[in-house]
């Protein structure tokens, strides 16, 4: 199966700051494991991820593709590896079609996995606008409450998404765990 994962707030640590640096980049306890697991269970992974910052100009494409060799690094120190990353660098104002709460960036992993839909994936997120791009695109949302997480989940009980039924877990560790245990998909309470 295919899991998409945001990046921050899902993998590394995220406090609402741009990331500008590779030192800057620390993953979430337990995160780097959690995604090694579930590549050995035999799932793909894939990364959709914003990245306003570089049309910002706080950092550059190097430098993410830095941050993005050290996550590769780590994850294969751990067994794991990382199908494809699709990043969005415009500045939410410039119109594009990738960045979510749009779908583009999850086409692009779609068409780079040679798959005809993304039925049946999973998208994993800490914002609303990751549950949206991925339940538009015909991928199971799945909240974490880390990053903004919290925040996502205090305001998806006041103005749930249409028709989405957003599984919500601690973090991705949890989730993981619970997925390959074969209940990491059902709605909590």
């Amino acid at each position: 199966m295919l899991i998409i994962l945001d990046r921050d707030g899902v993998i590394n640590e995220y406090d609402g700051s741009y990331i500008c640096s590779v030192d800057d980049w620390h993953p979430i306890p337990g995160s780097i494991e959690a995604m090694a697991r579930l590549c050995k269970a035999g799932h793909r992974i894939a990364i959709a991820t914003n990245q306003s910052g570089i049309a910002r100009g706080f950092y550059s494409t190097d430098v993410l593709d830095g941050m993005h060799d050290k996550l590769q690094r780590l994850l294969t120190a751990q067994g794991g590896s990382i199908s494809f990353i699709a990043y969005c660098p415009h500045h939410p104002d410039d119109g594009c079609g990738c960045r979510k709460p749009l779908t583009g960036l999850l086409e692009q992993i779609r068409n780079h996995l040679h798959l005809n839909t993304l039925k049946g994936a999973i998208m994993v997120g800490d914002s609303r606008k990751d549950l949206e791009a991925g339940f538009a695109a015909s991928c199971q949302p799945v909240l974490v409450r880390t990053g903004n997480g919290k925040d996502t989940e205090r305001h998806l009980k006041t103005r749930p998404i249409p028709g989405a039924n957003v599984a919500i877990y601690d973090n991705l560790g949890v989730f993981s765990d619970a997925f390959l245990l074969g209940s990491g998909l059902e709605k909590p309470p």
